[in-house]
């Protein structure tokens, strides 16, 4: 090895052997930047028909829910009209299972009421009481005693007695046309607002 040329040599080899395992690096020129292409009429095309599909599914499912709101409003209606309807049957129940009507078709039914009743005693079969026949007649009217009427059968036929009610016979309904309701105008204002009297 010489200091003047300061190339490393291994021994034994020439010095154009020394670089020969060595890859050579083959310099080329860059090439060209190539132009991006332009976006192909299907991509356009697909997102397109992807955007119409969502806003069309948008559409469907306001259209569906707008239905179903209305549904709702009108079973809502329909279920407070079968309450209303069921108040109306339940007060109607309640009168007719009242005392007052229960008496009024028993004495409609003939059945009368005795002040002195009897009863039977089940245990040893003996009858307490006055242990007599109740009179014909009823010693309670049922159908006139009750100082308080009951608005909820004042108009509900009797059972034996369909043109009759608790409150008596009904009176058939005369055939008169009815007259138009008289329509009350107000006074014509000439001098301003009418004021009372006070003195």
């Amino acid at each position: 090895m010489s200091a003047a040329t300061g190339v490393l040599r291994a021994p034994g080899r020439r010095p154009e052997e020394v670089g020969a395992d060595i890859p050579r690096r083959i310099l080329t020129p860059v090439p060209a930047p190539t132009r991006r292409r332009r976006p192909r009429l299907a991509y356009g095309i697909l997102a397109l028909t992807g955007a119409l599909a969502i806003v069309g599914a948008q559409m469907l499912l306001s259209v569906l829910s707008t239905q179903s709101s209305f549904e709702i409003s009108a079973l809502t209606q329909q279920q407070t009209e079968l309450t209303w309807q069921k108040q109306i049957l339940a007060d109607d129940i309640t009168g007719l299972s009242s005392p007052q009507y229960l008496a009024a078709n028993a004495t409609a039914l003939g059945m009368v009421i005795d002040e002195s009743p009897s009863y039977l005693r089940l245990s040893d079969g003996a009858i307490l009481g006055a242990q007599q026949p109740a009179a014909p007649a009823s010693s309670v009217d049922a159908l006139h005693r009750g100082l308080v009427g009951n608005n909820l059968i004042a108009q509900t036929p009797l059972v034996t007695a369909p043109d009759a009610t608790i409150t008596g016979v009904e009176k058939p309904a005369t055939s008169t046309p009815p007259t138009a309701p008289e329509t009350v105008t107000p006074p014509t204002l000439t001098e301003g607002l009418p004021t009372p009297a006070t003195h």
